[in-house]
């Protein structure tokens, strides 16, 4: 049985099909890729399944379970999370307390105590490379390490499925592929992850599997190399997106494919 569960999912904003008639699985364990043009329905898409939007129509069951009409923190209390494409950290609280914020919500977040979230935090922190910045604020981070937090945050709450939301967006070489190492990391531990991205080889790189969206619909699914020759998703991309493939792996950030 599917962990995740889609069907017929449509969200319309008046006029404007900003998702339409989305048929979707994650197998337990997968890493899914999600690509697609900009336009294509992929954020809003997102929101629906983490409980930020209401669909217009369609189902969406998550371990067997109804949770189409579940709020984004019920959602998470059943082990859904997500990280922002830009991070929405708490600017208030050191990064051990944004952490420790992620285990109070979670799953097992009613059993515990505020000391215990914070232990818990730690190990988390240095599950992901942070816990020298732990008593750090988040302004004083760079983007690799909000980045980061945002995950922590994330593995906090005990989920077992994450929606990661362009987490290599402004990254360097390096930090791209220091962070498919640990969203690698992630997954060998029993996290199944959704993965939204633009810098296609990386999705490729990572991913069980690749859905693509275009004008709010899905356009393709398969291996990389499927959807990569998938001459829809070609004209989506307005050329050959296995020739951008290939040029981006030869030039400056060849790591991530390797």
């Amino acid at each position: 049985m599917a962990l995740l569960k889609v069907t017929g999912l449509t969200k319309h904003f008046g006029g404007l099909k900003a998702v339409q008639n989305v048929d979707f699985n994650i197998d337990e364990g997968e890493i899914v890729g999600l690509i697609g043009p900009n336009g294509a329905g992929k954020t809003t898409f997102v929101e629906l399944l983490t409980g930020g939007h209401a669909p217009t129509a369609g189902k969406i069951e998550y371990d067997g379970r109804d949770v189409t009409r579940l709020s984004n923190h019920e959602r998470c209390r059943l082990g859904m999370a997500r990280t922002f494409q830009v991070p929405q950290p708490f600017g208030g609280g050191t990064v051990r307390d944004n952490v420790a914020v992620g285990a109070l919500f979670g799953r097992a977040g009613r059993y515990l105590t505020i000391a215990q979230a914070k232990e818990k935090a730690d190990a988390i922190l240095g599950d992901v490379g942070l816990q020298a910045f732990r008593d750090s604020f988040p302004a004083a981070m760079t983007t690799a390490g909000l980045k980061r937090l945002e995950l922590a945050r994330c593995l906090a709450t005990d989920a077992n499925l994450i929606f990661l939301d362009e987490p290599l967006g402004g990254l360097n070489s390096t930090e791209v592929a220091e962070a498919l190492a640990l969203i690698r990391k992630v997954r060998d531990s029993g996290v199944t992850v959704l993965f939204i991205e633009h810098i296609i080889p990386a999705v490729l790189s990572l991913s069980d599997r690749v859905v693509v969206l275009a004008n709010g619909s899905k356009l393709a699914e398969g291996t990389g190399e499927q959807v990569t020759q998938n001459p829809e998703v070609k004209k989506a991309y307005l050329g050959d997106i296995s020739g951008a493939v290939n040029r981006y792996a030869r030039g400056r950030n060849s790591a991530v494919v390797h």
